[in-house]
This record gives C-alpha cells, structure tokens and sequence, in this order.
C-alpha cells in the first residue's frame, strides 16, 4: 500500500500518498485545476506556490508541479505573484543604462539580501542578474536569467519590490533585438516560411495517420 501523509490544503487537511507532488495532491483531494497548473513539467512558471511545515516558522515558495508533499505540509496558492510589467515598444527603446532606470528604477534600491536567489524555482543567481542590469550589461543579464520562467517567486520575497524577472525579459529582448550577433540561417528560414514554402509539406503531414508521424520525428536528421 502506499505510504500516505497529511496535507493541508486551502485550510482543510487532506491524507494523499507520499509519492504525489503537490499539484498531484490537490487534484487527489478533488480540487478541479482550471487556473495555474499550465504545462505540469516546471517550465511554464504558472504555478508558483507557498507552503509551510507545521512547527516550523519559515514560509517557502516553490512550483507546484516539482515539490513533494511533505507530513504536516501546509498549502496555499495565489492567483498571481507580484510582478510589475511596463508597457514599452522594443522599435522604439535602445540598450542604454538609461532605459533601465526609466521602466524599472526600483532595481537601484536593491539592498543585497539575496533572498531573491534563495527563492528562485530555478536556481538562478537573481541578485546577480539583476546587477548587471543596473550596470546596463545585458548580454550578461540575458545569459544568466535564461532558464527563468517567470513565475514570480523572486519577486515575492523581495523588500524592495523589484520586478526581477520583467526585468531579465527586457534585457534579453535587448540583447535579441540589438546586441545578438545576427543569424543569417534563422532569417532565410523565417522568410522562406513567409514565402509559403513549407506550406505543401505541412499540409502533407496533417494527412497523416499520428503513427507515422512519431516515426518521422523520431528518425528525423538533426543539423549537428
């Protein structure tokens, strides 16, 4: 049989098995996921979570489709984590210091904590990231936010209010769009889609049968 513990979810406590992540509990303990439970595989970021453990004090932030139930775990999800966007025209913006300070000045008030960091689902050095912004160093901020996926938790934890992962998404546009080395092969593609030419080919595919379709992806030659 399977081991079970007890959960607390939303305030009413629920006995789940062991193995179960907590997105698994909530769906065991009936709860319908309409909202925040995304792509279920950590990568969409939209169901960052907060637990605690009974007798302890400290209040954690995780995704819920990673984290295992704990004995005595106590649940509770939010409809959003605090993240601040700015509405802006990349055409119209340039990779200055500047533009920084303008759309997101609160990153200067950044004091150092690091609890940003100790948050992040991902394991991404955010106070570093967010360092490089302040300096205006966006290929660097761009190559060390990455893997963020937005969910938010950073931002929750911090004293000083600061969007962290807006933030990182600004400087990797900046980076994509100004200071990226170009890709002669991703443009010729992207116009020989524009010219229809795999227009024949996909509408072959959508012909057929699912089988054979795994079996072309599956023994399809990758460009090294």
């Amino acid at each position: 049989m399977e081991k079970m513990v007890h959960v607390f979810l939303m305030g009413k406590q629920y006995e789940v098995p062991e193995n179960l992540t907590i997105m698994g509990a909530l769906e065991y303990a009936g709860y319908q996921l309409v909202r925040g439970c995304g792509c279920r595989n950590g990568f969409c970021g939209a169901c960052a979570t907060i637990y605690r453990i009974k007798g302890e004090r400290e209040l954690k932030a995780c995704l819920a489709c990673q984290t295992k139930v704990e004995e005595n775990m106590y649940v509770a999800t939010l409809p959003f984590f605090p993240l601040v966007k700015e509405v802006y025209n990349i055409e119209e913006i340039r990779p200055t210091e500047q533009i920084m300070m303008q759309l997101y000045p609160e990153i200067y008030s950044c004091i150092g904590c690091n609890a940003c960091t100790k948050a992040c689902t991902q394991g991404l050095d955010v106070m570093q990231y967010i360092a490089y912004a302040q300096r205006g160093e966006y290929e660097k901020c761009a190559e060390e936010s990455f893997d963020c996926v937005m969910c938010g938790v950073c931002s929750s934890r911090c004293p000083a209010g600061i969007s962290h992962p807006q933030v990182a998404l600004l400087a990797r546009r900046l980076n994509g769009k100004y200071l990226a080395p170009k890709s002669a092969h991703l443009e010729n593609r992207v116009q020989e889609i524009k010219d229809g030419k795999f227009i024949d080919l996909i509408q072959a595919l959508m012909q057929k049968p699912i089988e054979e379709i795994k079996e072309l992806y599956n023994t399809r030659e990758i460009e090294k």
